[in-house]
């Protein structure tokens, strides 16, 4: 049965907790229905009893890509249409690379790569037939950059983010909107229950070692503050002229920042060598 959405409406992954649920409260607050897709559909009986049918909650894990299409038709039944997609369904995981098992990599781009594919591919029809939308990656500062340990996070988050960039020059001429989030340290679940470790191998100890230990106090003292999250990224969708990407908290600031001024600097360092490749004129 259809509810018709006078507002937008949104489709969230991992809508339970974090920023998964701070986007589905600050949609709803403002009006708009939220189909929230969750692994623990309980976990949003509250927010379905306090925003009576305007709420959709539809169990589903990113990874079973199968069953995804079925996820979109039971938004699509419950409000009509999707006009904002939110990719957040995600994990970390900490270890340096040679201590990534294969499983391990191939399972984090699961959750944070062919997933968000999948839904995006899903979502796409309705939106170009409408010739509006927006999707919203949430991808992380790890996927404009890296750190050690972070290997296998950043990788997924890279991915996520190349896919995005290209898909935003294919989505425009439709007035399909991509937004890249890159958040720093939030106070999500991210770093609690989120949070996997690979098996610590001893020669990488005083490289991994603090930061593995660092995770453990971690969880609960995030400077980021999820609500506010949520309001510069609706903010961001209702520029006129938004960003492709929008890094979140201080944190995510300062290190993009830095990264960029290194970039540059290296680039102008090496750009003879790198322009002397080419043949030779004839």
């Amino acid at each position: 049965m259809i509810t018709p959405a006078t507002g937008r409406v949104w489709l969230v992954t991992g809508a339970s907790s974090g920023f998964g649920r701070a986007i589905t409260h600050a949609a709803l607050a403002t009006g708009d229905a939220v189909v929230a897709t969750t692994r623990k559909p309980g976990a949003l009986d509250d927010l379905a009893g306090r925003f009576p049918g305007r709420v959709a909650a539809v169990e589903l894990d990113v990874t079973d890509t199968a069953r995804i299409p079925a996820a979109v038709d039971a938004a699509t039944e419950a409000f009509g249409r999707i006009d904002v997609l939110v990719n957040n369904a995600g994990r970390a995981l900490i270890g340096a690379a040679e201590e990534t098992t294969d499983q391990e990599l191939r399972d984090l781009m699961d959750v944070h790569f062919f997933g968000p594919a999948a839904l995006v591919r899903a979502v796409l029809p309705g939106m170009r037939a409408r010739r509006s939308g927006a999707i919203v990656q949430i991808s992380s500062m790890g996927g404009r950059l890296s750190f050690a340990a972070v290997s296998a996070y950043s990788a997924t988050k890279f991915a996520l983010e190349g896919y995005s960039e290209a898909l935003a020059a294919e989505l425009a001429p439709f007035g399909i909107r991509v937004l890249i989030v890159e958040p720093g340290a939030f106070r999500t679940g991210l770093h609690g229950e989120a949070m996997r470790m690979t098996a610590a191998h001893p020669a990488y100890d005083a490289v991994v070692g603090p930061i593995r230990a660092m995770q453990a106090g971690f969880d609960g003292a995030q400077p980021g503050d999820p609500a506010k999250a949520a309001a510069a990224i609706r903010a961001a969708l209702d520029a006129a002229d938004p960003p492709l990407r929008l890094p979140l908290g201080n944190d995510a600031a300062d290190a993009v920042r830095d990264s960029l001024d290194r970039l540059r600097a290296e680039f102008r360092a090496w750009e003879p060598v790198a322009r002397g490749t080419d043949l030779d004129p004839v």
